[in-house]
């Protein structure tokens, strides 16, 4: 059988997984060698060095599954910050939950039900960073700060808000499909050929086949994976509405700011689609960061567009300095610059002006409301004066 036959009938991309070692890989940062340093940057124990992708040359399939591996194991690592350095629990979800099915979680500070004046709520976007993470490529490449929502929610808790940390990419739950095995190939149609030649010619051809895959030898085989939504909770969408019926709207805060980030501001605009009059009336302020909304394609009504010009700010990737006001694209919140390029880094780069933002915010509302109850009390008083002089 000729040679260009043969490598008609291989797929060139299992070629490019030639010698590819097992998908078996550390399950803490101790075993894979690295750590974070006093600057929250991800380093080599040894070297020192920042973390490498191509640990292993030409096998770029591998090295991505190691990341990822890497990737879980930050997602865990985030976790335990929130727990031990942030002093918050996990929320179950559904909060009915029966005991045999999927379930997600998001993170309270301890005041976030019960604190009487403001809640912040963050909203990340989509992909596989869970609750407490804006990119995980910034907390491996760069620092926890960048990537991480834990400056946010530090700041938050010293400036006196209840803090809730949603997970909108915890949505199913994912389990290994059983191993299926395929039958026994049936027998080929007869051949006129003698049995003792076409016994000949299929060692021939069998040990071609074998020489050739032998060079080439099978790849690791993924494990096939079946997911289960969690109920009510299956998209960022239905989280970010469920988390608003039940946690968001009983919180005690008399003001809820929001921050939401990429697809997060898309889920947010949901919400107001679904909830509009509760949102207006809860919330003070929403920062976005390099959204992913459109008014258009979501249909937002003209009330909704109108309350986002006057309280949303959105932070977009851009050129030009921290702040600068942008043109808008669509007539819903105002454009400012974040001060970078970069879509993962918006939310850090405007941290100070986001928190600038909500005081502004507040404070102007404050004033708004001792003036109103000013001229209430003056109306009160004057008619009280007026009676007294009728009298």
């Amino acid at each position: 059988m000729p040679l260009q036959y043969l490598l008609s009938r291989i797929d060139l991309d299992e070629l490019m997984k030639k010698d590819e070692p097992p998908f078996t890989f550390p399950k803490t940062l101790e075993e894979f060698e690295y750590a974070f340093n006093e600057y929250g940057q991800l380093r080599h124990i040894k070297t020192g060095e920042p973390f490498v992708f191509n640990a292993r040359e030409d096998l770029h399939r591998w090295n991505q599954k190691r990341y990822e591996a890497l990737g879980e194991i930050i997602t865990q690592y985030v976790y335990e910050l929130l727990e031990k350095k942030c002093n918050m629990t996990k929320a179950i979800l559904p909060v009915d939950t029966t005991e045999d099915e999927a379930t997600s979680f998001i993170y309270l500070s301890p005041d976030a039900l019960s604190n009487p004046s403001k809640l912040l709520v963050l909203v990340q976007g989509s992909g596989v960073v869970r609750a407490g993470q804006w990119a995980r490529r910034l907390i491996i490449n760069q620092d926890l700060d960048s990537g991480t929502q834990i400056p946010f929610i530090t700041r938050a808790i010293e400036e006196g808000y209840g803090v809730m940390v949603l997970n909108p990419n915890e949505n199913y739950l994912e389990l290994e499909k059983p191993a299926i095995f395929s039958p026994l190939p049936s027998p080929t149609e007869p051949s006129d050929e003698p049995a003792e030649k076409r016994e000949r010619k299929d060692d021939k051809e069998g040990k071609k086949k074998r020489e050739f895959y032998e060079k080439y030898r099978n790849p690791q085989k993924e494990t096939e994976t079946e997911r289960i939504p969690v109920r009510e909770n299956g998209s960022s969408e239905e989280h970010v509405l469920y988390v608003w019926d039940h946690f968001v709207s009983k919180a005690a805060a008399k003001n809820v700011f929001i921050m939401a980030h990429s697809y997060g501001g898309l889920s947010f605009v949901e919400l107001m689609n679904q909830r509009e009059m509760q949102v207006k009336n809860r919330a003070c302020a929403v920062a976005l960061t390099d959204s992913a909304h459109n008014i258009w394609l979501q249909e937002t009504s003209k009330g909704t567009q109108d309350w986002m010009q006057q309280h949303c700010s959105n932070w977009v990737s851009s050129p030009e300095p921290l702040d600068t006001p942008l043109d808008p694209m669509l007539p819903d919140c105002p454009r400012v610059s974040a001060g970078t390029e970069r879509h993962e880094l918006t939310s850090w780069m405007s941290f100070n002006s986001i928190f600038r933002f909500f005081s502004e915010v507040l404070e102007a509302k404050e004033d708004e409301e001792a003036v109103e109850t000013s001229n209430i009390v003056t109306t009160r008083s004057s008619s009280l004066k007026n009676k007294h002089q009728d009298l």
